[in-house]
Formats: C-alpha cells, structure tokens, sequence
C-alpha cells in the first residue's frame, strides 16, 4: 500500500517518558497533533504491551493518528495497528508482508544497499539513520548524516523516516535533505510541554 508520512513520525516509548506517565505523554503527543505514531516497548511483558497497545490503539484511532507498533508483528496484528516497523534482525521484510496483509511495514535500514534491498521487497516506507547519533538506543552505528540522506533520496522512490539525533533545531535540515518524516524522540519526550513541541515542529514544514 502507499503511505503519505506527515511531517513528524511521532514514537511513544515508556522508557523515554522522563518519569511521566505513559497515558499522559500519550495525550500530549495527540493533543499535539501527530498523526502518525509509533510505539516502541522494550521492557513489558508481552501481556502488559498488549493491553498498552490496546489502549494506544483506542486512543489513536479516536484522534486520527496511524499506530505503528515496533518489531512485533503479534502485537501489531492483536491490537488491530496501522501496521508494524521492522529492524534488519527482525523477521525478514517478505515474511512480515504476508503476516500483515494490507496492513503498512515499514523496515530500519543503514545504508544505500538496505534501503534498495528494501524496496524492491516491498517495504511501504523505509527509517533512515542514525542521523546525527542518538542517546536513546544504542545502535552500534555511526551518525549517517545528511550527505547520505541525500544519496537515499536518491536511491529510492519510496518514503524516508529519518531518526537518530533528529531535534526541533536540525529538523530543517532532514526534512529539505529528502526525508519524508522525522522521528524524533528525546527532543520531543523530554520536552516541558510535549503537545506545544509536537504543534510547533509541525507546523514548521
């Protein structure tokens, strides 16, 4: 299927709430106005990530936001998700397809021949990165930047999620370098006032 990414891929990661409570962030992130969201959850127990994931679900839906459940294609398929984003140790891109259906896949890619490989399996959207580097997940990669960006853009015809290191300064940058969407999390998570940040760096595209 083809997916038009807004501005801002927006990820709720109860890891990154900075002590706050999930639900609440999640309001914010809505209030906001993100109309995509991903969420990211490392550390429940299945059954705790589904009933989240259910109440993500309800909630997303209600505002009009897409829900992309990271790395679990089970969870994704329980809680009835816009559909799920893979990483490059993941079940592979064409299994994940056929568990999906209709439904979107995205896959994380680091390079040029990834993000071809990707398109070529069918791969809806492909995230790019890290950027910049990045504090929240320790990918063992070096910061891509935006020269390489480019050379992606150039690459394939299919949308581009930047992440890694992505704030409301450098955004700008990502965006005008050919990413369709930028996911960013710490600047956005860790902000005073989640729903201004998610309006504002919206609103600059």
């Amino acid at each position: 299927m083809s997916i038009v990414l807004p501005p801002l891929y927006a990820i709720l990661d109860p890891e990154q709430t900075k002590g706050r409570a999930v639900e609440r962030v999640l309001r914010q992130l809505l209030d906001g106005g993100a109309k995509l969201l991903q969420l990211r959850v490392k550390a429940l127990a299945p059954r705790d990530f589904l009933t989240l994931a259910r109440e993500v679900r309800r909630q997303t839906r209600d505002a009009g936001c897409q829900l992309i459940v990271n790395d679990r294609i089970d969870i994704a398929l329980a809680c009835d998700a816009d559909g799920v984003h893979l990483g490059q140790e993941d079940l592979p891109l064409g299994a994940g397809k056929k568990l999906m259906g209709r439904k979107i896949v995205g896959i994380s890619t680091h390079d040029v021949d990834q993000a071809r490989e990707a398109e070529k399996n069918g791969a809806d959207y492909i995230g790019f990165g890290p950027m910049f580097g990045t504090t929240t997940k320790d990918t063992g990669l070096s910061a891509r930047g935006i020269s390489m960006l480019k050379e992606i853009r150039a690459a394939v015809k299919i949308p581009i999620v930047a992440i890694g290191g992505i704030t409301e300064q450098n955004v700008q940058q990502v965006w005008q370098a050919g990413a369709d969407s930028a996911a960013i999390i710490s600047d956005v998570l860790g902000a005073e006032d989640i729903a201004d940040k998610v309006a504002r760096i919206s609103r600059t595209h």
